[in-house]
C-alpha cells in the first residue's frame, strides 16, 4: 500500500509510491474522509454547524441580555448542556451608554426639568469594540467551537434603550450585528433592512425550523398600535409560515409574545412587549392559525428575568413563550439579597394569566430573577416525541420547566371553551383584557 499524508493546508493529500499494497483503498478513503474534515475546519464551518446539517438536533440553548463587561460565568453550563444550536435573543452586548439620575445640575435626566434623555448611542467605533470584547470571552468563543450561533438583536445591541424605526444607526450596527454572529457574507440577512432570518435544521422527518424576527428596525413608536415588524417582514414571515411543513417551528422574538406584565404594572413600570401593539399580536396568532403549521412555540427575552407562558385561545393548539432574560442582567442582580423575597412575593401576587405554573418552578411565582439561559431538549426517539421546554440557572439546574408532547402541538387540538363575557379563563384571557380590579 502507499503512505498518505495532509498537506499543511489540510485540504491536499500527499502519497509516498514506495508504499503499495492490497490496503491501499482503506487508506485513500481514510485520508479523503480526513481531507474533508480539514476543508470543512478551513471554510469555517463549526462542529454544530456540520452536525445540525444532517443529524436530528435534540438540544438547543438560547439566552439574552449579557453585559459584555460583566463576568459570565453562566457559559460553562451552557457548554456542559451541550446544545447543538445556540439562540441569541437580543441585548448581546449593551452598546448604548447611559447618564447617572440627576435631578439639578446641567444635564438633568429625571424630574419635570429634563433635558437630557438617561440613553445615548455609542459611536460605531465603540459599538465595534464592545462586540470584539463580547466575543473573546472565553466561554463564549468555546461555545462557538461546539454549536451553532444564531440570533436576532433587542435595543441596547440596536444602539439605543426601546429604540424603534426612528434610530438613524440602524444600517451601520445591523452590519456590526451580523458580523459578530458571523452571517455569511453572501447571506441574504446582509442585504435586506432588518436582520429577520429563518434556518431549517435535521433530516427530513425531523426537521426544526427556526425563524428569527426583527422586532426593531421597523418598528412603530410605543403606544402607537401601529406596527412592529413593518410591511416587507411581514410579507416574508407569512411566506416562511406557509412554506414547505417541518415537524417544529420555533418563533424567535426579542420581546415577550405572550405574557403582557405592563398590563398589570403600568403606568409606574411599562415593558416592552407585542401585548403594546395589539393589532399586530392578533394578526401574528391569525398567521399560525391560518398557516395550519405544526409544531410552533415561540422563545423570547428582554425583560430581566426567566418564564414559560402558555396561551390556549391564540391558535389551534396551546401556543408556548419560553421567556430566558438574562444571562447576566438580572432583576434581582441590581436588588439588594435583603429585598429579593419582596421582588418573589410581587412576583406571585402579579396577575399573570398567561404564566405557566408548575411544581417544576423553584419559586412559587414560577419566574426566575437571576441569571439564567433557556434550554430545549428534543427525544425523537420516544413516541410520541417529547419536548421539554426549561430555564437553568447559572449553575445549569432548571428553575422552571414543562414537558410537551408534540402531538399535542398539532392542528386539530380542542380548543378551551369559548369564554363568556364576563368571565376569565388561564391560559385564554390576556392581561390587558383583564378588568381593573383584578388587573391591580
Amino acid at each position: 500500500m502507499r503512505l498518505c499524508w495532509l498537506s499543511a493546508t489540510m485540504t491536499m493529500v500527499r502519497c509516498d509510491p514506495r508504499w503499495t499494497g492490497p490496503r491501499r483503498w482503506w487508506w485513500w478513503w481514510f485520508s479523503a474522509a480526513v481531507a474533508a474534515a480539514g476543508a470543512l475546519i478551513s471554510a469555517g464551518v463549526s462542529v454544530g454547524e456540520a452536525a445540525a446539517a444532517g443529524s436530528p438536533v435534540t438540544r438547543i440553548a438560547f439566552g439574552s441580555c449579557a453585559n459584555q463587561s460583566a463576568p459570565q460565568p453562566i457559559w460553562d453550563s451552557i457548554i456542559d448542556f451541550d446544545p447543538q444550536v445556540f439562540i441569541w435573543m437580543g441585548n448581546n452586548i449593551y452598546g448604548d451608554k447611559k447618564r447617572p439620575f440627576k435631578l439639578f445640575g446641567k444635564e438633568r435626566t429625571i424630574g419635570p426639568w429634563k433635558n437630557a434623555p438617561r440613553f445615548y448611542p455609542s459611536s460605531e467605533q465603540e459599538m465595534e469594540l464592545e462586540y470584539e470584547k463580547a466575543k473573546s470571552i472565553p466561554g463564549y468563543s468555546r461555545l462557538c467551537q461546539k454549536a451553532k450561533v444564531i440570533g436576532t438583536w433587542d435595543d441596547h445591541d440596536y444602539g439605543l434603550n426601546d429604540a424603534g424605526k426612528e434610530f438613524s444607526a440602524k444600517v451601520t450596527n445591523q452590519r456590526l450585528h451580523l458580523d459578530f454572529l458571523d452571517e455569511p457574507r453572501d447571506s441574504p440577512r446582509r442585504k435586506q433592512e432588518g436582520v429577520y432570518g429563518s434556518y431549517t435544521f435535521g433530516p427530513a422527518g425531523k426537521q426544526i425550523k427556526v425563524i428569527i424576527l426583527d422586532t426593531r428596525y421597523h418598528r412603530d413608536p410605543m403606544f402607537s398600535d401601529g406596527t412592529i415588524l413593518g410591511t416587507t417582514q411581514w410579507s416574508w414571515l407569512e411566506k416562511e409560515m406557509k412554506g414547505p411543513a417541518t415537524e417544529i417551528t420555533i418563533i424567535v422574538s426579542s420581546i415577550q409574545v405572550i405574557s403582557n406584565h405592563t398590563a398589570a404594572m403600568a403606568p409606574l413600570f411599562y415593558m416592552e412587549a407585542w401585548g403594546r401593539f395589539p393589532k399586530e399580536s392578533d394578526r401574528l396568532f391569525k398567521l399560525i392559525t391560518e398557516s395550519k403549521r405544526n409544531g410552533v412555540f415561540f422563545i423570547s427575552g428582554d425583560v430581566h428575568f426567566g418564564e414559560i407562558s402558555r396561551y390556549d385561545c391564540g391558535s389551534k393548539y396551546p401556543l408556548y413563550d419560553i421567556t430566558s432574560s438574562g444571562l447576566t442582567q438580572a432583576v434581582e442582580k441590581v436588588i439588594p439579597h435583603a429585598f429579593h423575597p419582596l421582588i418573589r412575593g410581587i412576583a406571585w401576587l402579579t396577575p399573570a394569566t398567561m404564566r405557566l405554573m408548575s411544581s417544576n418552578c423553584i419559586y412559587s411565582s414560577c419566574t426566575y430573577g437571576k441569571p439564567n439561559f433557556g434550554a430545549i431538549e428534543i427525544n425523537w426517539n420516544e413516541i410520541p416525541v417529547k419536548l421539554k421546554f426549561e430555564v437553568r440557572d447559572v449553575e445549569g439546574y432548571p428553575v422552571a420547566g414543562v414537558n410537551v408532547f408534540l402531538s399535542e402541538l398539532q392542528v386539530g387540538n380542542a380548543k378551551p371553551a369559548a369564554v363568556s363575557s364576563g368571565e376569565y379563563q388561564r391560559h385564554c384571557s390576556l392581561e390587558v383584557n383583564l378588568p381593573w380590579i383584578i388587573r391591580y
